[in-house]
Formats: structure tokens, C-alpha cells, sequence
């Protein structure tokens, strides 16, 4: 006795589903992608924020508990 296999129907196979993006879809993603590269090349026009020192403090307590429980 033989089991039946299900087969797929031929509209599956015939026809895709049309996916369509906007511009900005691509064109966000890539903007961003050029605005980081340029910064990796030219670091010196990457200027920190003139804000609370109390936010670099924090970021360099985290930066040393993570190196101190790492080792």
C-alpha cells in the first residue's frame, strides 16, 4: 500500500508574490551606511558632544567593570 504525497498547487509555482519598496527604503539605509564610512575615514570631524562629564564618567565606569569581570 502506497501513502499519497501531497503536491503543491501550480499557481504556488507559476506566480511570485511582488514585493515593492519605496526609494527611501534603500535609500536611508545607504546614506547611513556612506555617513559612518566617512566618519571611519576622517575621525577628526567626529567632534564629542560638549555635554555632562557625568555621561563620560558613566560610560568609563561600565568600560572598567566590563574589562575587570572579562579578565
Amino acid at each position: 500500500m502506497s501513502a499519497r504525497t501531497q503536491t503543491r498547487p501550480s499557481s504556488a509555482t507559476r506566480g511570485g508574490v511582488e514585493v515593492r519598496l519605496p526609494w527611501w527604503a534603500l535609500a536611508l539605509p545607504a546614506l547611513a551606511f556612506v555617513a559612518l564610512l566617512l566618519l571611519i575615514l576622517n575621525p577628526a570631524d567626529a567632534h564629542a558632544s560638549s555635554g555632562d562629564p557625568a555621561v563620560g564618567e558613566l560610560i568609563e565606569r561600565i568600560q572598567q567593570t566590563v574589562l575587570r569581570q572579562g579578565s
